[in-house]
């Protein structure tokens, strides 16, 4: 076709709708039909491969370039078809602010995705507090064999939970198929950032699982949901979790200055989910704490070995003759050690209370020299951290 001088070249509407009009290369349109308003009563309309109208109503399927399947919203209300594919997960949790505990019950799970040549799955739930020592703060519900619709009714608890770790910390809850013969397989897994919950009240949750969230370097595995795949969070949590003051466990330690005995009284409580270390997933912890500086090396006291555990209970009391207006120059050394028969007692976790901790460890020796004849407990974070030149003897 040839134009004459001063001719414009005119553009049929076929050709109009047919292309990007905007400024920049010709490219074509995804959607014809974005170019039309839709319609104030009924459903939108649709448009055909020829680019003519049709009702909507008389072709309900839509194409793959006109809705993309990761847009189309579920009937439960969820956004992913991971939900029909990984399964539902219905569970509840409460903080328990008085105690510094969190109880998390694991109700059921619905349509899990199929692990086993059966067509089935051995399901069971693992939950993992972030950041943390995986070791330290794993608790599981047993496992049900051959099905992908599990009711557990089960509750794992986590003791030492201060208001802080209620601030910064994130539940993983994972669902798992445990395999005899081979690796347990993941299935799905859900975050909880534990910020959404009210002390002392019950949350129910019904929600879809996701598949395993990617990592990429050290110590991105712990991003909380809403942080991941941002620069920022990464590098947050690169400082909040320092692999050198990797968390250990909790321990519970009372503070007393008794004006009877003219003493400070150090009570070993308890401690809670220890790092497990000996092969059989266990510890066999005891407790010795030192009032230091300790020029005579007469300050060492000892609880007794728990064998097979990592939630030890010690309640025991140990007694330092000082004058009060000592202690303020005084340091309380506490360590957890594995022991072991024959061979190096292991470091399982410490923590240093004194004029020169920091945070709750600061507060809590304060707290204690400024409240004589008061038994004053608080739950500490061990951490691999080794005080001082301590021996494992």
């Amino acid at each position: 076709m040839t134009l004459r001088k001063g001719e414009k070249t005119t553009i049929s509407i076929q050709e109009h709708m047919a292309i990007d009009v905007c400024p920049g290369p010709i490219k074509p349109i995804k959607q014809i039909s974005d170019y039309f308003p839709r319609f104030p009563r009924g459903l939108p309309a649709a448009v055909g491969r020829s680019g003519t109208l049709r009702p909507a109503v008389s072709q309900p399927s839509v194409g793959p370039a006109e809705t993309p399947p990761e847009e189309a919203v579920d009937p439960e209300g969820y956004e992913s078809d991971d939900c029909t594919a990984l399964g539902t997960l219905d569970f509840s949790l409460l903080y328990d602010q008085e105690n510094n505990a969190l109880h998390c019950t694991i109700n059921k799970a619905k349509g899990l995705k199929p692990m086993d040549h059966n067509g089935l799955a051995d399901p069971y739930v693992k939950l993992h507090l972030l950041p943390g020592a995986s070791k330290a703060n794993k608790l599981r519900t047993k496992t049900l064999r051959n099905t992908l619709n599990p009711t557990w009714n089960e509750t794992l608890t986590y003791y030492g939970i201060t208001d802080e770790d209620m601030i910064r910390k994130t539940l993983r809850i994972s669902v798992c198929d445990e395999d005899k013969f081979r690796h347990n397989e993941f299935i799905g897994e859900t975050r909880i950032p534990l910020k959404k919950l009210k002390p002392n009240q019950t949350k129910n949750f019904s929600i879809c699982l996701e598949k395993q969230l990617p990592v990429s370097g050290r110590g991105h595995s712990d991003v909380p949901m809403g942080l991941r795949d941002t620069k920022s969070a990464l590098q947050t949590i690169d400082k909040t979790e320092d692999k050198s003051l990797e968390e250990r466990g909790r321990i519970l330690i009372s503070l007393k200055y008794s004006s009877q005995k003219q003493g400070l009284l150090v009570g070993i409580i308890r401690c809670a989910h220890l790092a497990a270390m000996d092969a059989n997933g266990y510890s066999d912890p005891y407790v010795k704490t030192y009032l230091k500086p300790d020029e005579d090396k007469k300050s060492k006291h000892k609880t007794a070995v728990k064998k097979k555990t990592l939630n030890p209970e010690f309640n025991e009391e140990f007694c330092y003759e000082i004058k009060h207006g000592d202690l303020a120059k005084k340091t309380l050394e506490v360590t957890v050690w594995d022991y072991d028969i024959g061979k190096s007692n292991d470091f399982i976790g410490g923590v240093v209370l004194g004029i020169n901790a920091k945070g709750e460890r600061l507060k809590h020796w304060f707290d204690c020299l400024k409240n004589k004849d008061k038994k004053i407990e608080r739950w500490h974070t061990l951490t691999n951290e080794l005080p001082g030149a301590v021996l494992s003897d």
